[in-house]
């Protein structure tokens, strides 16, 4: 069996035990989970900032690799930050000298 068949019956299984219940005034809710989306994607302030030519560089780089712009990569850097969920990069990254990106420690 494959997984989403397996998943299927696992859903219908769930649903036949009665787990699943109606949302009350679902016209509401989705109103109410769009509005919270749009208001977290909305981007109403403008920053400048200085960084090392180096530095922004390896940005777009990176951004080209994940085939975003590169402001994205940094406001999306910025919120993971800020919200605690910035992953630290593998320890076995090596020093700039040899070619490849140093593990940077937070001050």
């Amino acid at each position: 069996m494959d997984k989403e068949s397996k998943l299927e019956e696992e859903i219908l299984a769930s649903f036949e035990r009665g787990e699943w219940q109606s949302v009350p005034n679902l016209k509401a809710e989705i109103a109410r989970i769009a509005s919270i989306a749009s208001a977290s994607l909305v981007k109403d302030k403008r920053v400048n900032i200085r960084i090392s030519s180096r530095d922004l560089e390896d940005i777009q780089a990176k951004a080209a690799e994940e085939a975003i712009p590169y402001q994205t990569l940094m406001a999306s850097v910025l919120h993971k930050f800020v919200t605690g969920r910035l992953v630290e990069p593998s320890p076995s990254l090596t020093s700039r000298s040899s070619g490849t990106r140093q593990k940077r420690r937070a001050p």
